[in-house]
């Protein structure tokens, strides 16, 4: 996610140079053509063509306002796995104590199983961040999309989740690794060490539910993030935009040449060159837009930073046990002003 006040026009324009340098080269064909060829009839009138690009704003702008929607959903699903760490920290913090234990334990005892479950949480903040980096086939594998992933460290293998090693013991990492859906089955662990904890007196009853209560809207935030993740912005809808966006581009020199040629002034058939790269480079960047913000989780320039907020959330839910070896915020890829 960009996090400066806004993409400079030195960065857009770079976004999509190689379109801009094929729509320069399209958009002089027509006009060089009549010019020098006198091919008259390549003057198409302007109004069936205005008639066309009527109808491809109007569905572009529904296609943008509904990746919008992705892109914005997903954010608020990781806003609410914000509040949610917290909760769920703050009431293991105060839930596991000797208060309404019938087995009473030592304050080192409780520490530890505060501290287990907690950092078991931020296994699973971790877990759910690298699972939701993995490639699907409709995400963006162009060659500048991967290495945008290898310099800010987003592209995805297996060997990422040695980092959990840190957080978990070796069994449970030995056990979640045999399974297919990493995060899901920390948050069964989590479930099952509140049982062992009520079966042993040492969680009351009814504190235990709180606790589970918070485990299973922590497992409804990862299905809605795995819902986006997994089911992709509807493929007849992104199809059908992207070749109409391409007919209105290939239709615009046409038009424009017929507008110019209207004029007295004749060497002002020339201006209908940059007023085609210019509309051209205009429908497309809205078309590039919102296929880039239907996948806010594929490790690129717009997507929700999720990376830097488990890393956040991390360090606030550790610090609610006043531990102090923390990791540092996730800093902006070097010289962008991005958050991964």
């Amino acid at each position: 996610m960009h996090t400066g006040r806004r993409y400079s026009l030195f960065q857009t324009l770079r976004w999509g140079q190689k379109y801009i340098f094929l729509f320069l080269v399209f958009d002089s064909i027509p006009v060089v053509l009549y010019y020098l060829y006198k091919w008259s009839w390549l003057a198409i009138p302007w109004e069936p063509i205005g008639v066309i690009g009527i109808a491809v704003a109007f569905y572009l702008g529904f296609k943008n306002n509904a990746s919008y929607e992705r892109l914005w959903e997903a954010r608020k699903i990781w806003g609410g796995i914000v509040n949610t760490s917290r909760s769920i920290t703050v009431a293991i913090r105060d839930f596991v104590s000797n208060d309404m234990s019938r087995n009473p334990q030592s304050s080192e005892r409780l520490q530890a199983i505060r501290t287990t479950m907690v950092h078991r949480h931020v296994a699973w903040l971790h877990a759910l961040t690298i699972q939701l980096r993995k490639l699907k086939n409709w995400e963006h594998k162009a060659g500048a999309d991967h290495l945008f992933r290898d310099k800010a460290g987003m592209t995805h293998h297996n060997k990422k989740f040695e980092a959990l090693k840190a957080y978990l013991s070796e069994e449970e990492y030995e056990y979640i690794m045999t399974k297919g859906n990493q995060s899901s089955h920390l948050l069964s662990l989590q479930s099952k060490h509140l049982a062992d904890l009520e079966a042993d007196g040492i969680l009351e009853h009814f504190r235990r539910l709180q606790l589970q209560t918070l485990i299973t809207e922590l497992y409804t935030l990862q299905g809605k993030s795995e819902r986006i993740k997994n089911y992709p912005f509807p493929r007849q809808y992104a199809t059908v935009n992207y070749f109409f966006a391409v007919l209105f581009i290939f239709l615009l020199p046409f038009g424009m040449l017929s507008a110019f040629i209207e004029s007295e002034v004749g060497c002002l058939i020339w201006m209908a060159i940059p007023f085609s790269v210019m509309g051209s480079w205009v429908f497309w960047t809205m078309e590039m837009i919102g296929d880039y913000s239907e996948n806010p989780f594929e490790g690129l320039y717009n997507d929700v930073p999720i990376t830097t907020m488990a890393r956040g959330i991390e360090i606030d839910i550790r610090q609610m046990l006043d531990e102090t070896d923390l990791p540092k915020p996730v800093q902006s890829i070097e010289g962008w002003p991005i958050s991964m």
